[in-house]
């Protein structure tokens, strides 16, 4: 079918960290999707309603109700690292808003696409202590997504995001070769053929040298792993302050 109206919610990995524009606007994987899906239904309205840091309560809170106000039908939700990352977690109240989340979405009848996420281990041993939490969080939402009738895209048993080429210099969010594989790979999931698999690895490249590495974790702790750090301690939000980039659904351009 095609789709009139799509909107996107979450949090950075939605509002499309990592991957600028060169006006310094963020694209990122869901901008990607308008554009291939209004190149075959000439158009097509959207918006994204996703804003950086944000937890899944206040995605729920804040962006579903907009959501629902918009009369989409198709919806992209993604959330829950954030939590996932604090000492507060709580399963229990994780699914429960999940619920109330998507049940809202699936009742208005739209389409709704969850987009989960690949196994943290798997990349770095600091972002592999979660990698439980994610799992069970995981669980929780293949139950949902099948009561709801929604669909789903998982990158959890995949290793093709375990490729460094595929991340910021900020080791959180993809760049822009990591948001257009996320794009393919929600396009998958809509019956929507891609130029190439999502899933294929990148062409071998040669290893870096152990001084290039040292060197390059030595920027990322004092450009990134140091502010964050900081940000929680003062109980601070990358996304104090920020509104969402495209709150109204307006025609995608390519």
């Amino acid at each position: 079918m095609g789709w009139k109206r799509y909107v996107a919610i979450g949090d950075s990995f939605t509002e499309g960290i990592g991957d600028p524009r060169p006006d310094g606007r963020e694209r990122g994987w869901a901008d990607r999707l308008a554009e291939s899906l209004a190149r075959e239904q000439p158009g097509l309205e959207y918006a994204n309603l996703a804003i950086r840091g944000r937890r899944l309560a206040a995605i729920v809170e804040e962006q579903v109700p907009s959501a629902v106000q918009l009369n989409p039908d198709l919806v992209s939700f993604a959330g829950g690292v954030n939590d996932a990352l604090r000492r507060s977690w709580d399963l229990a109240a994780m699914a429960e808003g999940l619920e109330a989340g998507i049940g809202q979405l699936a009742g208005t009848g739209a389409d709704v696409v969850i987009v989960t996420f690949g196994r943290p281990s798997h990349r770095s041993r600091v972002m592999g202590t979660v990698e439980g939490r994610l799992s069970e969080y995981r669980e929780v939402t293949y139950e949902l997504a099948g009561r709801f009738g929604c669909r789903i895209v998982d990158f959890w048993d995949y290793r093709v995001f375990d490729d460094p080429r595929f991340w910021s210099d900020d080791r959180l969010h993809l760049n822009p070769v990591g948001h257009e594989r996320v794009a393919m790979a929600v396009l998958e999931a809509l019956g929507r053929p891609s130029r190439q698999a999502w899933w294929q690895p990148l062409p071998t490249a040669r290893p870096a040298s152990p001084a290039a590495r040292l060197a390059r974790d030595v920027n990322w702790a004092g450009r990134h792993l140091a502010p964050w750090i900081g940000r929680r301690l003062t109980g601070r939000s990358s996304g104090d302050g920020v509104e969402p980039k495209r709150p109204v659904p307006q025609p995608v351009s390519n």
